[in-house]
């Protein structure tokens, strides 16, 4: 297992503040503007920002000819299914279980990883993931009544969170040579244009002016998710193995949960308590030293 070096660890806990507490903010977007709208003005609203960080660092727009299909299918699988789907399912659940849900993309990780790719897991790998994948369980028990009447919602999120798995092991195994702020951009300059085309077609009828609490949301999800952590999660994750950064980022779904609830004023039971536990052993699983 890799040791992280300070930058790593620094990108890791500001990327796990903002994703961590953008899920209740996301739940208030989507129930003041049309979900796919919504995402779709976030994306716009983040991509001049890094266009603008780009022409101050003198870096390139040009993208190889001989790599956009490669390019393609890594904005498809780790950013335009996961957007689309995500933002899909979340007014179907509450904002702290479609954390849960998105977050089973480490577990998806690993196993893809392993049985498609042949990745060789060290022992606490695995068991890091059986942690996480536990602490799901548990964080969903006493959803499942409600679960089981919105299958709806809880497909589209495990569906998006297989995807950016996917896209997680992809991105390392098909390398675009262009700096990682160019690769970040056009990744999410093409998923401005599909998500442009789905609000089009689907949600044109149920636009209007945002309100004080959808621009609210819309600007912290363009500036700070998009402007910022997509960015560091790509650093992440071409920077270390597939498993030690997706689960280094399960304390993510823990400020997704305990968020919603101070926040929104959604349940929180023994479940939840207990995950913490999980979460935090699967953490350390990837970020504790290994011996020299």
């Amino acid at each position: 297992m890799p040791s992280f070096s300070r930058r790593q660890l620094v990108v890791l806990v500001l990327l796990t503040l903002v994703w961590g507490f953008n899920w209740p903010v996301m739940k208030v977007g989507v129930e003041h503007f049309p979900p796919l709208s919504f995402r779709m003005l976030s994306l716009w609203t983040g991509l001049p920002i890094l266009a603008l960080v780009m022409l101050r660092q003198g870096l390139s727009f040009r993208m190889p000819r001989a790599y956009w299909g490669r390019l393609l299918l890594l904005a498809l699988t780790n950013m335009v299914l996961w957007h689309a789907l995500m933002i899909l399912a979340m007014p179907l659940l509450s904002s702290g279980r479609a954390a849960i849900l998105g977050y089973t993309m480490p577990i998806f990780s690993a196993v893809i990883g392993a049985l498609v790719f042949g990745d060789r897991l060290a022992g606490r790998a695995w068991a890091g993931v059986g942690a996480a994948l536990l602490g799901v369980l548990l964080l969903l028990w006493h959803e499942i009544g409600a679960l089981g009447s919105r299958p709806a919602g809880v497909t589209l999120m495990l569906v998006s969170a297989a995807s950016w798995a996917l896209g997680t092991q992809l991105l390392r195994r098909l390398p675009i040579p262009v700096p990682l702020l160019t690769l970040s951009f056009w990744m999410v300059a093409i998923t401005c244009a599909a998500l442009t085309v789905l609000a089009v077609l689907f949600e044109r009828g149920r636009w209007q002016p945002p309100d004080a609490q959808a621009l609210t949301a819309i600007a912290y999800n363009g500036l700070l998710v998009l402007g910022f952590a997509q960015t560091a999660w790509f650093f992440l994750v071409r920077t270390l193995p597939p498993v030690a950064s997706t689960l280094s980022v399960m304390l993510i779904p823990v400020l997704g949960v305990f968020s919603g609830t101070l926040w929104l004023g959604e349940p929180l039971s023994w479940q939840d308590w207990a995950a913490v536990g999980l979460m935090v052993l699967a953490i350390a699983s990837v970020l504790w030293p290994g011996k020299k």
